[in-house]
């Protein structure tokens, strides 16, 4: 432990030590199983709950949406009119409340209050005000945290709706003895989204180099703010969701303008991959499956083909080579790439099935149903979001494809490989970090993996996957290599331990040049 009188040196700043248990505060726009709009909300509970396993106080922090029952999410109230300032002198501030509520399994969550920007909206995302709301909630998090009395040693940031916490902490906060402590990690989740405008075309005029001041909530100059930018610049330390995709937004390609960015601050980025929360998505025990199974008991895993077959009205058959799809339906998916070998596939190979879940682009969905009518009875589709369909396509599809034009982490390829369903990849972010080509000379790989965003090495790896399908034996030792990986969040929370701690330590270093606290016996200022 450290002594008492070390921390207290230079201007009596109080920095807690890293020895031991952290105490970490997660700020996201969504959190399963109070809003949960994709796979961002599952990654924040997830994440949370595996920190609290291994010993960590974690907290999160989100807005209170109206549809969010309180009957069945009991709350209490723990800041009734917190003043969030404005930067606005005719409105100077925004009167929020801060409720608290711990659900079974869960971790403890604050919530936002606010009538106007939250509870009279019925959805998380998709509004003009969008950047209101979101610096709402940033400024909000920082002022509840002066007033209150737990306190975190770090705040993780998630995507551009909270790049503003790292800013507001380094500036407008920057001499409040209470927060100066305050370390942040900024997690990149998907660097295509960094505000409500088009990054891509924005003009010079309206260019925000993320240095600037923050603009005040009611200014129209807010709306062109660069979050994503001012996270990047102001957090401690910066993760993508895979090593991949780490390295891949250094490059022009996929950097979205933010490439140079990164670059510069290449020191303090890392890349760690999500996980799979494996008491959820468990084939042993899932109930929304037709019949459990493992991997030592495949010959049980057919029953769930059937069942997946029966419930989109085709014909039966344990032999059908079975392709699956869940996901958005979007450009970034590869939609295209799979549309266009479809049609000759499924036309060539008869015992051939595709099934698909998700909702998305009208263009995609309009596909799919002529899709559906030119091959009837080879095609399901249910164009629309749905939360329990895709455990029937992880367990009755044979294969799953996801030829994506770039992916951060992917939890498609994650989930089915648990369930054994083989994916069909690209080898880009998250899907080449987590699926291994498979090599039948060596006997080893858990999928099919293609490396140029082009449909003939799609198609052939759809083709090679088919092949190998009609070796039982083979297809079966792949099954069961993939479904015995291990991605659970246990060993991805072990990595942002060690990140945060990489985050309080470089921060400290910062105060220690600061002045504001004076080194220990051993450490250089």
């Amino acid at each position: 432990m450290v002594p008492e009188s070390l921390l207290k040196k230079a201007k009596g700043l109080v920095v807690p030590p890293v020895d031991g248990p952290l105490k970490i505060l997660i700020v996201a726009p969504e959190v399963s199983p109070y809003a949960s709009v994709g796979g961002f909300a599952r990654v924040t509970a997830y994440l949370s709950r595996a920190l609290i396993d291994l010993g960590h106080d974690v907290r999160l922090f989100m807005p209170k949406f109206g549809f969010i029952d309180e009957e069945k999410y009991p709350m209490e109230m723990v800041r009734k009119g917190l003043r969030v300032p404005t930067g606005t002198p005719e409105k100077p501030h925004l009167i929020c409340n801060v409720k608290f509520s711990v659900v079974p399994g869960g971790a403890p969550v604050y919530f936002l209050e606010n009538m106007e920007y939250y509870e009279k909206r019925a959805n998380v995302y998709g509004y003009s005000d969008d950047p209101l709301r979101w610096a709402l909630l940033s400024r909000g998090a920082l002022e509840f945290l002066k007033k209150s009395d737990w306190q975190p040693q770090v705040i993780h940031c998630n995507d551009w709706q909270t790049g503003f916490i790292p800013n507001y902490l380094r500036t407008v906060y920057g001499k409040d003895r209470k927060l100066m402590p305050l370390s942040t990690v900024f997690t990149i989740h998907n660097l295509m989204y960094q505000g409500i405008f088009d990054h891509r075309t924005i003009s010079e005029l309206d260019f925000d180099d993320g240095r600037s001041q923050i603009a005040s909530f009611f200014s129209e100059r807010l709306n062109k703010q660069n979050f994503m930018r001012r996270g990047i610049i102001y957090a401690d330390a910066v993760n993508a969701v895979s090593k991949t995709y780490a390295k891949e937004i250094l490059t022009p390609v996929l950097g979205e303008g933010l490439d140079r960015l990164l670059v510069e601050v290449r020191s303090k980025l890392f890349g760690i991959i999500n996980g799979v929360d494996y008491d959820e998505f468990n084939p042993t025990t899932d109930r929304l499956v037709d019949t459990n199974y493992d991997a030592n008991h495949l010959e049980k895993r057919v029953r769930n083909k059937l069942a997946l077959q029966g419930e989109f009205d085709l014909e039966q058959g344990e032999n059908t080579f079975v392709i699956g799809f869940v996901g958005r339906l979007s450009e970034q998916k590869g939609l295209d790439l799979i549309f266009e070998i479809l049609w000759p596939f499924l036309k060539e190979f008869k015992d051939a099935q595709f099934f698909q879940v998700g909702g998305g682009d009208g263009k995609y969905i309009e596909i799919l149903k002529k899709l559906k009518k030119e091959y009837p009875e080879q095609v399901g589709i249910h164009p629309l979001p749905n939360f329990t369909l895709p455990r029937l396509l992880f367990s009755g599809c044979d294969v799953m494809v996801i030829p994506s034009k770039f992916e951060p982490c992917g939890q498609v390829q994650l989930e089915a490989m648990h369930y054994g369903a083989i994916p069909i990849v690209r080898a880009t972010g998250g899907l080449a970090d987590t699926v291994e080509n498979f090599d039948p000379l060596k006997d080893l790989g858990t999928g099919f993996v293609f490396k140029e965003f082009d449909k003939w090495p799609f198609f052939a790896q759809v083709v090679r996957a088919y092949e190998v399908f009609q070796h039982k034996r083979i297809w079966q030792e792949l099954q069961k290599r993939a479904m015995r990986v291990d991605f659970s969040w246990e060993a991805s929370a072990k990595k942002y331990v060690e990140l945060y701690k990489k985050a309080i330590h470089r921060h400290r270093r910062v105060l220690i040049v600061e002045g504001q606290i004076a080194p220990e016996e051993g450490e250089q200022d």
